[in-house]
């Protein structure tokens, strides 16, 4: 009975102890302090190839530096470089059928300096009628890796308008292109189409630091976020015109920073390597996490936890949170199993029809079958200030992030110890 009770005892003070380590590593003084640097007005909205984004990527290397993160693989700073593509029209011109094409009805998807499409031969023709749901027939495309010369019904004329802002954004370096043309003409037998384009490469970067694991180093954990926002807009009613994103996603950022400081202060007692990431270009389609994840081999990352707007209370309110995909592996499961002793709960993402699994950073790595989660409590059909001007600091909830990011920290540490596996996502066909 004495030896049980000195072991309950034991049980006890180790409790407290971890308790009152995590608390005063991990809470509402230390977020704060990190997002009104990340989410203030010298950051310029954080938008993708600005000045603003670079200072945001400074300040979360210097808070890597501080935690002394080492860098991650062959890396000689806390910076993962590489850059993308931008191809602007510069002449566009040509006949279908004897009808003029130009920079109004013609948008190309490409990286390429020069196009010349004098047959339609040359590329494999899709179609896009009137009857045709726009969104399911075009969107697919983009993930092909073929020359496709995509004909779109002059009913879809808006949603054409949207294809060539999206084509002049920068991409990856690719040999495909995808021409689009706005016809009423659909089942043309001729062409001559000429395109020259200004390339400009244009440098990115996302912000990597790395705690080796102790006795499987090849397992990788990550704890991942974006950290870059919308920039500067039109000034509203109060002259603002900065989109701060406090919550999008500064509060993400924040939570990556501090559970870097927790788990560098365990002091090597993770088994599995751990990867903290703040990707890039997440608001411009996800190039930042696409361009990491081609860099690791997926079946040595175990899990990831993208953690992504979670300033605000969940429809549940506070001490919870959602994960997306939750159905798609038990790795919720297990969270929510080391959390027995405590008032969080993970729930099922219940914004199903968003689609949220495939539309965040993990997105890429669960395509792969790696358990790559979101965990959010954004209120997504009816957050007030989502991409708006009023996304600031004070509309977040302090003590309810910092409560958050500590439920992160001690629901993974089966996943970090390797005690705990996360069963696979089905990988996309």
């Amino acid at each position: 009975m004495k030896k049980t009770a000195l072991l309950l005892v034991t049980g006890c003070i180790s409790l407290f102890s971890f308790s009152q380590q995590i608390n005063k590593i991990i809470n509402a003084t230390a977020v704060e302090r990190i997002e009104k640097v990340l989410s203030s007005d010298d950051m310029m909205g954080r938008k993708t190839f600005t000045a603003g984004i670079d200072k945001a990527a400074d300040f979360i290397a210097s808070e890597f530096a501080t935690t002394k993160l080492k860098y991650f693989d062959k890396q000689n700073s806390f910076f993962q470089e590489f850059a993308m593509v931008k191809a602007k029209p510069v002449e566009i011109k040509g006949l279908i059928d004897g009808d003029s094409l130009n920079t109004s009805n013609v948008a190309a998807n490409t990286t390429q300096a020069n196009i010349n499409i004098n047959s339609l031969a040359d590329f494999q023709v899709v179609v896009v009628s009137k009857e045709d749901d726009f969104s399911a027939k075009v969107f697919p495309l983009f993930d092909l890796e073929k020359n496709l010369l995509i004909l779109v019904d002059t009913a879809h004329a808006k949603r054409f308008k949207g294809i060539q802002r999206f084509a002049g954004n920068a991409k990856f370096t690719s040999p495909v292109s995808q021409i689009f043309i706005l016809s009423s003409n659909l089942h043309p037998t001729t062409i001559n189409l000429q395109i020259k384009n200004q390339v400009n490469s244009q440098p990115l970067k996302n912000v990597l630091g790395y705690l080796p694991g102790k006795s499987k180093p090849d397992e990788y954990v990550i704890f991942s976020c974006h950290y870059d926002h919308l920039g500067i807009g039109k000034p509203n009613k109060d002259q603002d015109s900065i989109y701060n994103g406090a919550n999008d996603d500064a509060a993400g950022t924040a939570a990556v920073i501090m559970l870097s400081k927790y788990f560098s202060q365990l002091k090597g007692k993770n088994e599995r390597s751990i990867i903290f990431v703040a990707f890039c270009a997440e608001e411009m389609g996800g190039y930042g996490s696409r361009y990491f994840s081609k860099q690791l081999n997926p079946d040595k990352v175990i899990a990831m936890f993208n953690i992504e707007m979670i300033g605000t209370e969940s429809k549940w309110g506070v001490n919870s949170a959602y994960i997306t995909g939750f159905e798609k592996s038990n790795m919720g499961i297990i969270l929510q199993a080391n959390l027995a002793d405590s008032k969080f709960k993970f729930e099922p993402d219940p914004y199903p029809k968003q689609n949220l699994f495939y539309r965040s950073d993990n997105a890429t790595l669960a395509a792969l079958g790696v358990p790559a989660h979101t965990i959010s409590t954004s209120k997504m059909d009816s957050e007030p200030f989502y991409h708006t001007l009023d996304d600031e600091i004070e509309t977040l909830d302090m003590n309810n992030m910092a409560e958050i990011i500590k439920a992160i920290a001690i629901s993974s540490k089966t996943i970090v110890s390797g005690k705990d596996t996360p069963t696979r996502v089905s990988k996309e066909k």
